[in-house]
């Protein structure tokens, strides 16, 4: 794949969505777990999607059981979930792999990308990758890096 945007992925409801539809915009990329210490993070999450959506900011929403089968439920009662709990907006596709035999294309590629000082391998829950508004992924942050936390360098790619 040359570009972030050659790929598709299905939605939550089973359906294909090419990655093409967010050409143009700033993206956060995170693999989410509704069983998590991190799973607060949707919170935030969804904060810096409405504060910054205007602007053409959007999270993509990837659940993962790889790590400790933190999002054990089906795609729609993870999204119940999301919703109700977390109020989030912001879109989400249907769980996947990323790491091992499995894996997403998507991640294979962003992982490629950024591997950097964390190596290539995701190494749990809410791994995020910000992706500028030309495709090009920019930063890997680690789980615990709180949303709140990478508003800046989200302002700096707006």
């Amino acid at each position: 794949m040359a570009s972030i945007y050659d790929f598709t992925v299905k939605n939550n409801v089973g359906e294909d969505v090419s990655l093409r539809e967010y050409e143009g915009k700033t993206l956060l990329i995170v693999n989410t777990a509704t069983g998590c210490g991190f799973t607060p993070q949707y919170e935030g999450l969804e904060n810096l999607y409405r504060k910054y959506q205007d602007q053409g900011f959007v999270v993509l929403d990837f659940p993962c059981n790889q790590f400790g089968h933190q999002a054990p439920g089906s795609d729609a009662e993870i999204n119940s979930f999301c919703t109700s709990k977390y109020d989030t907006t912001f879109p989400r596709f249907a769980k996947i792999d990323v790491n091992g035999d499995n894996e997403s294309p998507l991640y294979t590629y962003l992982k490629d990308q950024q591997g950097g000082l964390l190596g290539s391998k995701i190494k749990w829950n809410f791994t995020k990758f910000l992706v500028d508004k030309t495709g090009k992924v920019v930063e890997r942050f680690a789980p615990n890096d709180k949303p709140e936390k990478i508003e800046d360098q989200i302002k700096a790619v707006l």
